[in-house]
């Protein structure tokens, strides 16, 4: 007996005994494993697909999970009985759900129907979004369909979805003709898919939907520009996005900095820092544009945090500014060090010498946690010119900073700073608390 007609003999035993693991191991074997074109495989196809539809209306979960693999490598004789389920209303909704999202698989015009006529008929909505993403699944074949989808307000919706999971520049031209619709839901979802598209007709669309009157659509036209930075000159970018810093709406505000960072320049930074240090901005705001001057990258940047820092009350935003500057890439990751150290300075318990020489004491610097993350972003920022403060912080009476502070050290250079560490060991010049803090750094180590 041949393997094939092994395999046959023991998936129809599997069944007969309601073996389900088996039989999806068996069907896997006959049918991923095997040439679909081997004699024995084209002269049973039929009742294997009879088996594998019987385990797809059987199974658990996992167990269809697995078995529309296999039903999409027997071909198109799958399609029909894979409509005939879609079709049913009185079918188990799970089971509709795996043939919507199987004949999704197959680029066939008899499956592009079938799941158009759904979107068009059933009242499932769950069922109709598995449907639509099936359809975006099927690329370029289904665009017309979907087009025509588009005149029908009930289906609008749901084709737009579909149209924006299809990345080919014919979806351009029917998303266009819905970027005026009545529901802001619709207009929302063709700025966002025209958005990821590098084509002349589009900014023209994304400038006008800034002052759309629903926020959603602002937003995503907000977010849209901020992948346009090539344009930021063409199109003075940054002077239409500014306005978006004080719109109405929070999340607006949020995405017009993340826009504004993305334009990589000193006009968006100065921007940002306004909204930053005005009295008015909402914590929300002032965080997310904490993390946008860093994003912008320019020396500028860097400097207007180090003028939030000194300038605000705020202990969420000092913690936020001395966050975000541990995570600025090369080649602000030395100024941004120096920010950081000119910070710790400050710090009550360094020398007599180091407190006079240094400015006027921040009360940010007696706050554990902030001390913690400077520590941890000094670490990050792997500038050797931190090893002596990084040390100096293991004088600190809290136990999370001194902790930190190890941490960080074996993080900045492992080997240099234990060096140190050891030749400070011995120095009874140092105060008793930085002794301690030595020793219990080499005893970490």
């Amino acid at each position: 007996m041949s393997n094939i007609n092994q395999l046959l003999v023991q998936a129809q035993t599997a069944y007969d005994a309601a073996d389900w693991s088996s039989l999806i191991q068996y069907l896997q074997q006959l049918i991923l494993g095997t040439d679909s074109e081997h004699p024995e495989i084209v002269k049973n196809r039929e009742y294997l697909l009879t088996l594998t539809l019987s385990m797809l209306e059987l199974g658990d979960f996992q167990q269809r999970w697995e078995i529309t693999k296999v039903l999409t490598h027997l071909g198109n004789i799958a399609i029909p009985p894979l409509i005939e389920i879609l079709k049913d209303e009185n079918a188990e909704e799970e089971l509709r759900w795996y043939a919507a999202r199987t004949l999704g698989e197959f680029k066939h015009p008899d499956a592009i129907a079938s799941l158009v006529e759904l979107l068009k008929t059933d009242e499932d909505e769950e069922l109709k979004a598995i449907a639509a993403t099936a359809l975006g699944q099927m690329g370029t074949l289904a665009i017309g369909a979907l087009s025509e989808l588009l005149l029908d307000e009930n289906t609008r919706l749901l084709a737009v979805r579909s149209l924006s999971c299809i990345p080919q520049t014919q979806t351009i031209t029917p998303l266009l003709s819905v970027v005026q619709d009545p529901q802001a839901t619709i207009r929302t979802a063709a700025i966002e898919a025209l958005s990821s598209f590098h084509d002349e007709r589009v900014p023209p669309i994304l400038l006008n939907a800034l002052d759309d009157i629903a926020a959603t659509v602002r937003r995503a036209a907000v977010l849209g520009l901020g992948f346009r930075p090539d344009l930021r000159e063409t199109l003075d970018l940054v002077t239409r996005l500014q306005p978006k810093l004080y719109d109405f709406n929070l999340d607006v505000c949020c995405a017009a900095a993340v826009s504004l960072s993305r334009m990589r320049c000193d006009e968006a930074a100065q921007q940002l820092f306004k909204v930053l240090i005005s009295p008015h901005t909402p914590l929300p705001l002032q965080l997310e544009s904490i993390r946008a001057l860093t994003w912008v990258g320019t020396p500028s940047s860097l400097e207007y945090l180090q003028t939030a820092f000194n300038q605000s009350t705020s202990e969420t935003v000092w913690q936020e500014i001395v966050t975000v500057l541990g995570r600025v890439q090369k080649p602000q990751t030395t100024p941004a060090a120096e920010i950081l150290l000119q910070i710790l300075r400050c710090l009550s318990y360094g020398t007599l010498r180091e407190r006079r020489a240094s400015l006027t004491q921040h009360p940010a610097t007696e706050i554990a946690s902030i001390k913690s993350a400077i520590a941890l972003s000094l670490g990050q920022l792997g500038e050797m010119q931190a090893i002596e403060p990084l040390i100096s912080l293991l004088a600190d009476p809290n136990v999370s900073v001194r902790l930190h502070a190890i941490a960080a050290l074996k993080n900045l250079d492992w080997e240099a700073a234990h060096q140190q560490l050891q030749q400070l060991a011995n120095n009874a010049t140092l105060t008793p608390d930085l002794q301690q803090g030595i020793a219990i750094a080499l005893a970490e180590w």
